[in-house]
């Protein structure tokens, strides 16, 4: 083989070693000490752990999406409060995920839910937007 032709073949296998470490990097590649094959949706809420999960139930949000996700919780680094996670289970799709078949984000369903149960959690209720100013009752102008 030519000395070109082995700089070329170096070349093409360094690229190929760098997608594949940005594709693991970006979620899409699974590692074999990740046999639930998704990818970990991760929020910090600014509570305990037990705070976090009352009477050792998870919040309602999550326990909508029931056990089509699984879901962790550990202190968060530098005593921050607590890192609640969750992520797909293969094969089990959790409601709303239907969406994926027509384009849509298929973890939209997952950090929908984990948002949910953070402020849950802080505020003790699920925080909603204003109403546009336009809907609201009074006086007009």
């Amino acid at each position: 083989m030519g000395r070109i032709a082995r700089m070329a073949g170096g070349t093409v296998a360094s690229a190929v070693d760098a997608l594949a470490a940005r594709a693991r990097r970006a979620g899409r590649g699974t590692t074999g000490n990740d046999p639930g094959g998704g990818r970990w949706q991760v929020v910090t809420v600014d509570r305990t752990p037990d705070e976090v999960r009352p009477d050792g139930r998870w919040p309602e949000p999550l326990r909508r999406l029931g056990d089509a996700v699984q879901v962790r919780v550990r202190p968060a680094p530098g005593c921050r409060g607590t890192e609640l996670a969750a992520r797909p289970r293969p094969g089990r799709v959790p409601p709303g995920l239907a969406a994926h078949l027509v384009g849509d984000d298929p973890g939209a369903p997952v950090r929908a839910a984990l948002r949910q149960a953070k402020q849950l959690a802080e505020t003790g209720e699920v925080l909603r937007a204003d109403r546009p100013a336009m809907d609201r009752a009074g006086p007009p102008g």
